[in-house]
């Protein structure tokens, strides 16, 4: 059975960043987290992901999913589903790649 994947652009992830409705997770691996990623993600790499460390969304709030480009954010979408977590079906497609293009503030180390 294929994901179920639902696409957020950019200024409605950086709307629910803002105000504090969406809890992103980046799946990329440890030295892209480390080289550059977005303001408020949490760590999650695909290479070890742990479907019971996603963060548990409280009233008015969505877990979300990047990666680089939309690839592995779909994968950790899949195991996020199939480990139970059906509140899960959304990733920012364009990742990393789209983020940094549109000029967004990044945070490193």
């Amino acid at each position: 059975m294929s994901p179920i994947v639902k696409d957020i652009s950019l200024p409605d992830l950086k709307n629910g960043l803002a105000d504090g409705s969406i809890l992103l997770v980046d799946c990329r691996e440890a030295n892209e987290w480390a080289d550059a990623r977005i303001p408020g993600a949490t760590f999650n790499p695909l290479s070890a992901f742990d479907v019971a460390a996603l963060p548990k969304p409280g009233p008015g709030q969505k877990v979300v999913i990047h990666c680089r480009s939309g690839r592995r954010s779909v994968t950790a979408l899949d195991m996020a589903q199939q480990g139970g977590r059906s509140d899960i079906d959304t990733h920012f497609g364009g990742g990393m790649l789209a983020w940094q293009a549109a000029g967004e503030p990044t945070d490193r180390g």
